[in-house]
């Protein structure tokens, strides 16, 4: 049996994606966590460091910090240094932060979008500025013409998503330097969630940190990674920042000091065990999960009213159920036993988002009731 094969019964562990649907017939495709077993090294490290048995104040070791640093190097020959690394334990509250330190009236995001791209610059009382991402060559991507004529002389910050939640895009070296010299021309800072930067799935694709391009926009970008899509460790609540600019980064620790503390002492033992020691089985997750990618394009082939663009990265897919013409789609999905993602929550009530991070067979029996679902309509 595949290791992700292997079913893993979630129901009564607190977990908020299955939770939601308790006691009902539903099979939850939602909230981006997956449904399989983190890597084996990750939970004995974990075991060994419960049976020590103190759980007092802990700090980010180095060994930590060089896993990181290291990690970056090896996966995407990204050249940084331990002082750049601010700890947090989330992206979202990365991207509240960021919005909170960088002087600016209007933010500037894509859309669709995760909600959390909305939400933080209206915590921090930010206009928000919205550029559509268009369909090109059958994938997402950004109308560059558009994105230039929208930003204001009171816009300081560009929101930026890659690889891109939702749609899957991951984007190429060219699209990345046209970003990059837009936002040197006009002085915006860059925020740039690259969280699932590690879920590539398209063999010809390749995620290249923003930051790396160049010491110029090294200078005015803050990157959020994790490892808690990649290892599915989300509860744990480990995350950062890197900020090679020192002033920067000191605005970005003020509007942080006093609201959080670095992760905690099991986040630190499984980042650490996460980026040194897991490279392998993320390499059979990722071809478990092209593998899932596939069957959900297979079955959209097969259903002319159903859309979904080429897709790079993630292992959620948006998906365009316009044609059905269904007054709210994830309520008539739901009726038929699958729990999606609501696309009006991204900014597009035409639209679902699945989580295909689960088990072949559940999904296809997700892909099943769908298919009932629509044949009727």
């Amino acid at each position: 049996m595949n290791l992700f094969d292997k079913k893993v019964d979630r129901t009564r562990s607190h977990c908020e994606k299955w939770d939601r649907y308790k006691n009902q017939d539903v099979i939850p495709m939602w909230v981006a966590d997956m449904d399989f077993k983190s890597p084996q090294c990750i939970i004995d490290a974990l075991q060994a460091r419960v049976e020590h048995g103190v759980f007092g104040y802990t700090s980010v070791d180095d060994g930590t910090n060089q896993a990181v640093v290291d990690f970056l190097a090896r996966h995407y020959n990204w050249k940084t240094d331990s002082n750049w690394i601010v700890w947090l334990p989330g992206v979202v509250p990365g991207m509240n932060i960021a919005c909170r330190s960088v002087t600016t009236q209007d933010v500037i995001i894509n859309t669709p979008i995760y909600p959390h791209f909305v939400n933080a610059p209206q915590n921090a009382k930010k206009n928000i500025i919205k550029v559509p991402l268009v369909e090109k060559n059958n994938r997402w991507t950004i109308d560059f013409e558009d994105f230039e004529s929208k930003i204001t002389s009171t816009c300081k910050l560009f929101m930026f998503c890659n690889p891109y939640n939702p749609g899957g895009t991951v984007f190429t070296k060219d699209e990345l330097e046209k970003i990059a010299s837009i936002c040197i021309k006009y002085d915006l800072t860059i925020c740039s969630d690259e969280i699932h930067a590690d879920l590539i799935l398209n063999p010809k694709a390749k995620h290249i940190p923003i930051a790396s391009l160049n010491e110029e926009i090294a200078k005015r970008s803050i990157t959020l990674l994790a490892p808690s899509k990649t290892f599915n460790i989300a509860g744990l609540q480990s995350s950062f920042a890197v900020i090679p600019d020192v002033h920067v980064r000191k605005n970005f620790k003020r509007e942080l000091a006093g609201l959080s503390s670095e992760i905690n002492l099991l986040a630190i033992t499984a980042t650490r065990v996460a980026y040194t020691s897991c490279d392998v089985w993320l390499e059979k997750l990722r071809v478990y999960l092209a593998n899932n990618l596939k069957v959900i394009q297979d079955f959209i082939s097969n259903e002319p009213k159903l859309k979904l663009l080429d897709q790079d990265a993630t292992y959620l897919a948006w998906i365009d159920v316009s044609a059905l013409k269904l007054d709210n789609p994830y309520e008539y999905f739901l009726s038929y036993g699958v729990g999606l993602s609501e696309g009006d929550r991204f900014g597009n009530e035409n639209f679902v988002r699945l989580n295909f991070g689960t088990t072949k067979v559940l999904l296809e029996e997700g892909l099943k009731r769908i298919k009932i679902a629509i044949d009727n309509i």
